[in-house]
């Protein structure tokens, strides 16, 4: 018989086995006791299937679970803990939890949504709207200029004093390089060339995914959108200030770029 990996969130935390997911990571779901869990079980959802086996995900709201067998970390806690590939799961979990949070009533009439039973989407049976979970794309730039990088310590960044690439949303009828070029003219004032696109991250807080790109300083002086970004500059590579860890796309197109230049 298949694994089963029980998903359970409570309010937005995660709720995992005590000091389990260092030693056995995703596998640590596979042995949940859902006896605490009873009036949840019946609405569990299947998301899909894996090397593990089944996942499945249980809502319990607003519900606090206070017992000595688990524990609940936040999303970033487990971004520290779990190799990417199993983050990528949590994310998924974490992100069909929101969507069906969100969509119980339809947007477009205002009746009860129902779960579609083959796909992950909610159906109206009245007006026959159909939702399915949103992703909002995120473009995230790290930008060389000779041998020197551009970071900038972002508002949101206050408390953990990380200077990080720059990122932002991609907006309606925008493409990716388009929405590139300016982010980074809105937030810096710079303009950018050669523009290459690195590797993505799904990042579920609560719904994107962002869309990593490396690109050469063209032209500009620096002039920052003062509602997003409390500092920038170019820095030394050999010299460079709190940044994020690689376990974010962000801390891997900072990696990326300092091995281009040491390497030129």
């Amino acid at each position: 018989m298949s694994k089963k990996l029980h998903f359970i969130f409570s309010d937005n935390r995660w709720l995992v086995p005590t000091n389990a997911l260092s030693v056995s990571g995703l596998d640590a779901l596979s042995h949940i006791s859902l006896g605490a869990f009873n009036a949840q079980i019946e609405d569990a959802v299947h998301i899909t299937h894996s090397g593990y086996g089944e996942h499945v995900l249980i809502d319990l709201y607003k519900e606090q679970v206070e017992h000595a067998d688990y524990e609940l970390l936040s999303l970033r806690e487990a971004l520290g803990v779990l190799p990417p590939p199993d983050f990528q799961h949590l994310a998924q979990a974490w992100q069909y939890a929101t969507f069906l949070r969100h969509h119980k009533y339809c947007g477009q009439c205002g009746a009860q949504m129902h779960k579609v039973q083959w796909e992950m989407a909610m159906h109206c049976h009245r007006c026959q709207h159909r939702c399915y979970p949103r992703v909002s794309p995120c473009i995230i730039v790290a930008v060389r200029r000779d041998d020197k990088i551009l970071l900038a310590k972002g508002v949101r960044h206050q408390t953990s004093g990380f200077f990080s690439t720059l990122a932002g949303f991609v907006e309606s009828g925008e493409t990716l390089e388009h929405a590139v070029h300016r982010e980074i003219k809105e937030e810096v004032g710079v303009e950018v060339t050669n523009i290459e696109y690195f590797g993505s991250q799904a990042w579920p807080f609560p719904h994107s995914i962002m869309v990593g790109f490396l690109a050469d300083y063209a032209g500009g002086d620096l002039v920052l959108d003062k509602n997003e970004i409390l500092e920038a500059d170019y820095f030394d590579v050999d010299n460079l200030p709190n940044i994020p860890p690689t376990l974010s796309i962000a801390g891997r197109l900072i990696e990326e770029t300092v091995k281009r230049i040491k390497k030129s």
